[in-house]
């Protein structure tokens, strides 16, 4: 076996040794990156010069490096899908692609990788598309410092701008996404990393995924998209230090979570949303120092979520803190900033003497009624949740901050 594992190191080695770098342009020999692709060997790399090529269903089916100079236009003319990776080792790099064909039958995409290991997309900007990237069962992978811009208007004739499916292991970091239908699509993704990205205006999602385990999201932008980020059928996720802002409209959220178990929402901004976080089916999550500023709900709870814990977050500013339709309560608010709070601090510990009680009898009246909220301001509301905090009977009666802070949480 060992003797085995050394002839295959040697082979590679004498391959990337004899590696040659294949010029392609106009005036040269090769005018054609696909005809570039069929005389390469593996290991070869290809660069391709500055000029406009048309070409589509270019596959890739070797390993090999491709290099776009001063960023050469791919344009596919819209008849289809215009690059398509079969190998394992493949590298494309600062090319600009262009005009992929839309179909109702057939996802095309500027790039795809298919069944493909230890791949690199970086630097590409593309523009009117279909799908942008999209990964199929592929596996240690990179995608990053790419531009996806598209101009869809409607989801039923638009694609995601960087889809994974049955992946594990990539990294998809740097990249900006805007006006595609989701930003980035995950499904049976595991052990991936999204990081650094910005998704905007996009037509559904700006992140969309769902049964991917074992992920972490961080340092994200999610902004003005027909709603932030939608996480269904997944557990141990990682979600720190992303923002969720503008994501505002009569069904529109900074982040849904739907039968998600075991994660850690941590270090989070969620900022003018319509709400926050909308919760349903999700239990054991750890929700931990989160900033909720101006949301029109932070975090509304649909029901079926038991041991969540809620500790030093900030509630700056919402119309309302915390919405539940049920008199049942198994989670824990501890340690949080409500700006709304009113109480004392006698034996100035930074603690309130007197627990918070985050939900209103009017959040719980607008979810059934949502007409009523053109009361929200008026004297009868504020007199109904005097009430109800006196007395409890429609809303949780354990559901306290025992120990709410007087001051804002600074990290």
């Amino acid at each position: 076996m060992k003797i085995k594992i050394v002839s295959i190191i040697a082979m590679l080695l004498a391959s990337v040794l004899h590696a040659q770098t294949i010029d392609v342009c106009e005036d040269c020999p090769i005018s054609k990156l696909n005809d570039a692709i069929k005389v390469a060997k593996s290991f070869d790399t290809i660069v391709v010069k500055k000029g406009t090529y048309k070409e589509h269903d270019i596959l890739v089916d070797k390993p090999l490096t491709i290099i776009g100079e001063n960023y050469p236009v791919i344009d596919g003319e819209m008849k289809g899908e215009i690059i398509t990776i079969v190998s394992d080792s493949v590298t494309v790099d600062g090319l600009f692609i262009i005009n992929v064909g839309t179909s109702y039958t057939e996802d095309y995409a500027a790039i795809r990788v298919k069944r493909s290991n230890d791949f690199v997309i970086k630097n590409l900007v593309l523009e009117k598309l279909f799908f942008g990237i999209y990964i199929e069962k592929g596996r240690n992978g990179k995608i990053f410092h790419n531009k996806i811009i598209g101009d869809a208007k409607e989801e039923y004739n638009s694609g995601n701008g960087i889809q994974l499916w049955y992946s594990k292991n990539v990294e998809i970091e740097h990249n900006f996404v805007e006006r595609v239908r989701d930003g980035i699509y995950l499904e049976f993704s595991d052990d991936c990393i999204i990081k650094n990205n910005v998704s905007a205006n996009n037509i559904r999602y700006g992140l969309h995924f769902m049964f991917s385990n074992d992920d972490i999201y961080q340092d994200n932008i999610f902004q003005n998209n027909g709603a932030g980020v939608a996480v269904m059928f997944s557990k141990k996720i990682k979600m720190y230090n992303n923002n969720f802002k503008e994501n505002w409209g009569t069904a529109s959220y900074g982040l849904l979570l739907k039968e998600i178990n075991d994660a850690e929402i941590e270090g989070n901004t969620f900022t003018d949303n319509t709400i926050g976080i909308n919760i349903e089916g999700s239990n054991r999550i750890n929700y931990k120092n989160n900033n909720f500023i101006s949301n029109g709900w932070a975090v509304k709870v649909r029901g079926a979520c038991y041991t969540n814990h809620f500790i030093s977050n900030n509630f700056l500013y919402n119309s309302f803190d915390i919405s539940y339709n049920s008199n049942i309560n198994d989670n824990i608010f501890n340690n949080n900033y409500w700006s709304n709070y009113t109480g004392y601090d006698l034996d100035k510990n930074g603690i309130g003497d007197i627990p918070y009680r985050p939900v209103k009898l009017f959040s719980y009246i607008v979810n059934r009624t949502p007409e009523t909220i053109i009361l929200l301001r008026s004297l009868f509301i504020d007199i109904i949740d005097f009430s109800e905090k006196v007395s409890p009977v429609f809303t949780p009666d354990n559901l306290l901050d025992n120990n709410p802070k007087m001051k804002k949480i600074e990290w």
